[in-house]
């Protein structure tokens, strides 16, 4: 019996460290994302740039013809791909800039727990669905409203979904997860972004220099404890900070 995982964004930044967290604790690692994972041989990747939202159900699909109903003990989808998107007051953003963040963070997280629920229909496995959201979708941040909104709305479909499920009989548990402050790409990003557009950079640039950001690996370490602790529970919003 097997323990799949499939996530999104897993070849670099929090993705890859869950992916490999997971991994060694005994996985069946599939990846989608853009990129390759290099250095990390014991994985499947699925190339797919999640904004071409319409290429997403061919991906999943195929992942699935090559996964045993019979032999899975557990599998879990992890919605981790993100994009903080344009930093900027929202008249200063362009349509097409909305477009692709909201895309990427919200449609494209719909759209895969939409096909990870209806393929897995009737399996006995454990089945999960981890979205790894953001302090960002209770907190406003002003120049990030297309995070903040993408990030509440992954929420809310967490939600709504965990309610779907709850009264089915090996239905799928949803969770959405706020990581906090990781060292990653999007970090960079926000505290590098001018003055002019970002009212709150200084505060970004001092979570780098005071040392207050985790490590990928840190909180990837976490959420699999939080996995194993059962604290994981269908409909739960929680931040790894506070457990």
């Amino acid at each position: 019996m097997e323990k799949i995982l499939i996530i999104t964004g897993g070849s670099k930044g929090l993705g890859l460290g869950l992916a490999k967290e997971y991994h060694k604790n005994g996985y069946r690692i599939i990846s989608i994302s853009r990129g390759i994972i290099e250095k990390f041989y014991a994985v499947e990747q699925y190339q797919c740039d999640l904004s071409n939202t319409e290429t997403i159900e061919s991906v999943v699909t195929e992942i699935f013809s090559h996964l045993d109903k019979n032999t899975t003990k557990a599998l879990t989808l992890i919605n981790n791909a993100g994009d903080l998107g344009t930093v900027n007051t929202i008249e200063n953003i362009s349509p097409k800039e909305i477009d692709y963040t909201i895309r990427v963070n919200l449609i494209a997280p719909l759209i895969l727990s939409s096909l990870f629920i209806k393929l897995s229909k009737g399996w006995d496995c454990k089945k999960k669905i981890l979205n790894i959201s953001s302090g960002a979708a209770v907190n406003p941040y002003e120049s990030w409203s297309l995070y903040c909104a993408s990030k509440a709305g992954v929420d809310m479909m967490t939600k709504v979904l965990s309610k779907e499920q709850k009264g089915i009989k090996k239905g799928v548990k949803i969770v959405s997860i706020y990581p906090g402050i990781v060292d990653t790409d999007m970090q960079e990003k926000a505290r590098s972004t001018p003055k002019e557009n970002f009212k709150s950079v200084q505060r970004f640039i001092d979570f780098f220099e005071h040392g207050d950001l985790s490590s990928p690996e840190q909180v990837a370490q976490k959420i699999y404890q939080l996995e194993i602790a059962g604290k994981l529970k269908n409909g739960s919003i929680l931040d790894v900070r506070n457990e």
